[in-house]
C-alpha cells in the first residue's frame, strides 16, 4: 500500500508524475508499478496521467522524445545545401540544456528498478527515430540511401551512448553537451559526401 503525502497538494504535472514514478520504480520495481500506483502517489487521477504520458515508458523518455521531435522539425525545415553541418548542428542542439531527469535516474538505477530490458527496448526505439530523421535529411541532400542510413544509425548510436555515459558520470556534474560532442565526433567519419 502506498502512502499519501500530507501538506500542501503538489501540482499535477509531468515532473510530479515522473518523480512519483521513479520513487515507485525504486521501491517496487518497474513491472510491479502500475499507472494507477503512479497517479495515486502523485495525487492525481489515472486520467490525469494520460494527459501527460501514454505509458509508463514515456515517463522516462519524454524529455528526449521532445528533443527528437524538435530535431525532426528542424531538419525537415532545413533548406541549406550543407546537410552534414545541418545534422551536426541539430544533434548538438539536442544536448543543449538537457537536465538530469527520470531517464538519467533510470539508467543509473536500471538494476534496482528492474528496467534493463525496458531501457534496452525503448532506447532502440529512440535510436531508430533519430537515425531515420538524420538519414532523411542526408538523403534529401542527394546522398544515397544506404550511406544516409548508416550515418543516421551511427549518429543515433552516438546520442544514446552519450546520454548513457553522461548519466553514469553523474548527470548533474557536467552538461550533456560535452559528452554528446565526443559522441558526435566519433560518428562524424560516417558522414558521406554528397
Amino acid at each position: 500500500m502506498t502512502e499519501q503525502r500530507s501538506g500542501r497538494p503538489r501540482a499535477s504535472s509531468r515532473e510530479t508524475l515522473a518523480e512519483a514514478a521513479c520513487e515507485l520504480f525504486l521501491e517496487q520495481g518497474y513491472d510491479g508499478t502500475s499507472i494507477a500506483d503512479i497517479a495515486n502517489r502523485a495525487g492525481v487521477s489515472r486520467s490525469s496521467f494520460f494527459n501527460y504520458f501514454e505509458s509508463k515508458a514515456d515517463i522516462l523518455w519524454a524529455g528526449l522524445d521532445e528533443r527528437i521531435a524538435a530535431l525532426d522539425a528542424r531538419l525537415a525545415d532545413d533548406q541549406t545545401t550543407d546537410a552534414a553541418t545541418a545534422v551536426l548542428a541539430g544533434l548538438t542542439v539536442l544536448g543543449d540544456g538537457f537536465a538530469p531527469d527520470s531517464l538519467a535516474l533510470a539508467i543509473v538505477n536500471a538494476d534496482a528498478m528492474g528496467l534493463e530490458t525496458e531501457l534496452e527496448r525503448e532506447a532502440g526505439v529512440r535510436r531508430t527515430r533519430i537515425g531515420a530523421v538524420v538519414a532523411a535529411r542526408l538523403h534529401r541532400s542527394g546522398i544515397d540511401v544506404i550511406p544516409s542510413r548508416v550515418a543516421g544509425a551511427a549518429f543515433a548510436g552516438a546520442v544514446l551512448a552519450a546520454i548513457e555515459a553522461w548519466a553514469h558520470e553523474g548527470a548533474g556534474r557536467a552538461p550533456l553537451a560535452r559528452v554528446l560532442a565526443e559522441g558526435l565526433a566519433a560518428a562524424s567519419p560516417t558522414l558521406p559526401a554528397p
